[in-house]
């Protein structure tokens, strides 16, 4: 297994004095899709903002928040996306009355910060990655469809260009051969070199494109290993797969 790009250990972390994980470590090594799986009030999408800096977060054992070698654990939310960490919230959160272009363009904040030149080719690149974006580069994003918004919302994430892409329940709400692109731009990304930390819903989707898996439930890591690995667990079958299907021959 590679250097690990992100290193959480026992991280504790909840909203005002409600805590809601305990104890949880994670490990995402360069290049790799990580993926953390769990029913609905798990708790995943809390791992994300606490990692993000976006909520209250404490180490109580000795533990930490490690990234590219680096403690963030008391950084900014601002300082965290500088040091190359990137979210794609569940809401997606972009600028509907303004243009696909112009989404994209914000989402290239860090590089333009850092100075890194040509910062710009990323718009081609997300192109590359997306074509239907290319198509409607002029449109509004409040327009675009609920596949669309996605893949704007992650092409807006990737002009950033981060160390580490956090996606938040990118398959929610969209239509199976959506879900099916979007996942298949996850393995391409993955191919690039991205290390991606993928919370989602959909276990067997997570877990078809994962290195490593990690399932959460009420707050505590119950399971974790290699994606096939757990993909093969009787006990992630029953609760999160369901009968396993067979794979056309």
């Amino acid at each position: 297994m590679s250097t690990p790009l992100l290193e959480v250990t026992d991280l504790h972390a909840g909203y005002g004095k409600a805590e809601v994980l305990r104890g949880l470590n994670i490990a995402a090594p360069v290049g790799s899709v990580i993926t953390v799986i769990g029913p609905n009030g798990a708790g995943k999408s809390t791992l994300l903002g606490a990692l993000m800096g976006l909520l209250r977060s404490t180490f109580p054992k000795g533990g930490g928040l490690r990234f590219d070698g680096q403690d963030i654990g008391r950084l900014t939310l601002e300082e965290r996306v500088m040091a190359g960490l990137a979210l794609v919230p569940e809401r997606r959160e972009l600028f509907g009355t303004m243009s696909v272009e112009d989404n994209l363009v914000l989402g290239g904040w860090r590089p333009r910060q850092l100075r890194v030149p040509k910062w710009r080719d990323g718009l081609e690149r997300a192109y590359a990655l997306f074509p239907r974006l290319q198509e409607r580069r002029a449109q509004q994003a409040g327009t675009l469809s609920g596949g669309e918004r996605q893949m704007l919302a992650i092409a807006r994430a990737l002009m950033g260009q981060p160390k580490l892409l956090m996606l938040d329940e990118p398959s929610l709400g969209l239509a199976p051969l959506i879900v099916r692109d979007i996942f298949n731009i996850i393995t391409q990304l993955r191919a690039s070199g991205v290390t991606i930390l993928l919370v989602e819903q959909n276990a067997r989707a997570a877990l078809e494109v994962a290195d490593h898996g990690y399932v959460l439930e009420t707050g505590d890591l119950v399971l974790q290993g290699p994606a096939g690995d757990l993909a093969e667990d009787p006990r992630v079958i029953e609760t999160y797969l369901g009968a396993k299907k067979e794979r056309p021959g």
